[in-house]
């Protein structure tokens, strides 16, 4: 008699745990990324704090589908420095090349999680690359980020946006408009009885 198969069940805990360690082993911070995050929210909101820029991100970073992203970029990397992929893969990402454009296709999944509103923020860090980006797109380390970069970006467009459909929220209740709200966790939370959880 043999032994039957366990059916593979997804551990969520080490999922979120392995994001937040292969992040930081790559050399990112959660307070770079909301350093971006700052950067790009500031104008529109002149009283943002770093503990709000701090608390979105990592509000994105708890969502499946980011770390999803994260993981596999980050694990791609890795492998294109230990000259581990195929050719011409190989060649293509440990050169970032200019018309391999997967890398910013990944980083889109974590860009539309809150809105199309993400693509614009995203544009413009990919195109001025400041604070981390600019670190990560330095090819004299030795280390390839042909998708971290995008990743990072990615992770603080989405943040900004969360900022930006937030605060337009909290318009909406301080002049007393009916208001809807944008994640559905909180509208489940909202639409669930005390004592029960939503599916």
């Amino acid at each position: 008699m043999t032994d039957a198969k366990i059916p593979y069940s997804l551990n969520s805990k080490a999922v979120a745990e392995a994001t937040r360690f292969w992040l930081q082993k790559r050399g990112v911070t959660i307070l770079e990324i909301a350093e971006l995050v700052m950067l790009l929210q500031k104008k529109y909101y002149p009283n943002l704090t770093m503990e709000e820029c701090i608390h979105n991100v990592e509000m994105v970073l708890s969502k499946r589908e980011v770390q999803n992203a994260v993981l596999t970029g980050i694990q791609l990397d890795v492998l294109a420095e230990e000259g581990k992929l195929f050719t011409p893969l190989q060649d293509m990402i440990e050169n970032d090349e200019g018309l391999y454009g997967v890398d910013e296709i990944l980083a889109f999944s974590i860009v539309n999680v809150y809105g199309s509103i993400g693509f614009t923020n995203y544009g413009y860090v990919d195109k001025l690359k400041p604070g981390v980006l600019e670190r990560l797109n330095d090819k004299t380390t030795g280390q390839i980020h042909t998708y971290l970069d995008d990743i990072v970006g990615a992770v603080a467009a989405a943040a900004s946006s969360r900022i930006a459909h937030r605060k337009q929220a909290e318009r909406e209740q301080e002049l007393g408009l009916p208001h809807a709200p944008e994640d559905v966790e909180e509208a489940a939370r909202r639409s669930v009885p005390e004592n029960e959880e939503p599916e």
